[in-house]
């Protein structure tokens, strides 16, 4: 019995052995399977985080990329976005005027460092309170001095003072630097701090001092803010004869000055009204004065000039050497017959050197005065919940000939200065010379 069971249990023992080892050839040929069934999954998996390695992607506030291969354009390094939010506890547990601290100033103020990082001038962000000027700005009322300021090699300058304003009946002129504000140093003052500084009810006072080229000293101006209701386009007819000629040698009036302040909501109604009162008077020429106008609205500019320009290109857009955008007449060229000036300055920026550039490829026009302001980009505006907006430069346009005038301007075909005697005595030497050219024709 002993040996029966001792027989039976190594029978046993021998059966077992055989089934692990069954079992352990299974459980391999499995592994293996698994293994090479899960193999897609593991090298894809294997990608993605290859990728994500090579790439930026923000997750929780947090840069996933810092093992990846750097570039001096992109950040390379994990940028913790719980720093903004130690140094704001840091500020309001520290700042020894705590009471002055206010959670939405300092919030938008974060908004526009971050938009201001850029480093472009002309992409800014702007609280709803500044958003709300800048709309007033396109429809052409607002409270201040009536003055469109930029930065210019970075100074704050005066661009454009606009005809009839406080500013321009104190004697602003365009290229003058605004030193201070109210005795508050300009110098890293951005452009919509300025104008946030310059604004004000209306009966106020705000002093400007300000560097005029040629000047050594600065000097101050005391403007009384009022309501400035600005219409964009503005119409007169003049003599041939000359504008400084007797009264007795005029001729009919046969000149039609076309003056366009700016490019903006009503521009375009108040034109076509304009072009209306042109053909019905048939004149001898067209002085279109642009002078201190600071831009505005792209398609307004492309209607404007197509009123000229019978077909082709007005201005080329580009974001990139690859994307580009050719905006074209709309071919209504009413006025291409009209022997035409064109008058620019220091204060012809953005949309008018659009139609001054359009005027002067295709030979539409003769450009007269100064060199213009130079601002050859595109900017778009994004609108968000809270009211606050961001204009962001989105691309550069150049001229129907492929001429980019950023930081350059448009050199007019004669030249002809403003001098400071010529404001103090009213003089226009710039009209004068577009009546002698129009006279000639």
């Amino acid at each position: 019995m002993l040996y029966t069971i001792k027989s039976k249990y190594v029978d046993e023992g021998k059966k077992g052995k055989w089934l692990k080892r069954i079992s352990l050839v299974i459980l391999v040929l499995i592994l293996m399977a698994a293994s090479f069934g899960s193999g897609l999954y593991i090298s894809q998996k294997s990608e993605i985080i290859k990728k994500l390695a090579e790439t930026e992607a923000v997750y929780l506030g947090s840069l996933i990329g810092k093992y990846g291969q750097g570039r001096d354009d992109i950040l390379n390094q994990d940028v913790n976005f719980n720093l903004f939010w130690e140094v704001w506890d840091t500020l309001e547990k520290e700042y020894v005027d705590k009471g002055k601290l206010n959670d939405k100033a300092m919030f938008y103020g974060a908004l526009n460092g971050l938009v201001a990082s850029v480093g472009d001038p002309y992409t800014v962000f702007m609280d709803p309170k500044f958003s709300r000027e800048f709309e007033d700005d396109l429809a052409g009322t607002f409270e201040g001095i009536g003055a469109e300021i930029g930065i210019r090699k970075e100074a704050l300058t005066i661009i454009a003072p606009l005809d009839g304003t406080p500013a321009q009946k104190a004697g602003l002129q365009p290229g003058d630097k605004i030193y201070s504000i109210n005795g508050e140093i300009t110098a890293n003052m951005t452009v919509d701090e300025a104008v946030a500084k310059i604004r004000g009810p209306k009966g106020t006072n705000v002093t400007l001092t300000i560097v005029r080229e040629g000047n050594d000293a600065p000097r101050d101006i005391v403007i009384t803010r009022s309501v400035i209701t600005v219409k964009s386009v503005k119409t007169e007819t003049l003599s041939s004869a000359g504008a400084q000629g007797d009264q007795e040698e005029k001729k009919d009036n046969d000149i039609f000055v076309l003056e366009i302040s700016n490019f903006n909501n009503d521009t375009l109604d108040l034109f076509n009204k304009a072009v209306q009162e042109i053909l019905s008077k048939n004149p001898k020429g067209i002085i279109l004065d642009l002078r201190n106008n600071p831009g505005g609205y792209l398609d307004t500019a492309i209607e404007l000039a197509s009123e000229w320009v019978e077909s082709g290109a007005i201005v080329t857009e580009k974001s990139s050497e690859e994307n580009k955008n050719e905006y074209l007449s709309r071919g209504r060229a009413r006025l291409k017959d009209y022997p035409t000036v064109v008058l620019v300055n220091r204060g012809s920026a953005s949309a008018s050197e659009i139609l001054a550039g359009a005027l002067r490829d295709y030979k539409k026009a003769t450009i007269v005065g100064e060199q213009t302001f130079g601002k050859g980009s595109v900017q778009t505006l994004r609108e968000f919940g809270d009211g606050s907006s961001i204009k962001i430069t989105v691309a550069k346009w150049f001229t129907p000939n492929g001429d980019s005038i950023d930081d350059v301007g448009i050199k007019p075909d004669i030249e002809v200065e403003m001098t400071d005697k010529d404001y103090e005595e009213d003089k226009d030497p710039q009209m004068d010379k577009a009546i002698e050219i129009l006279k000639g024709k």
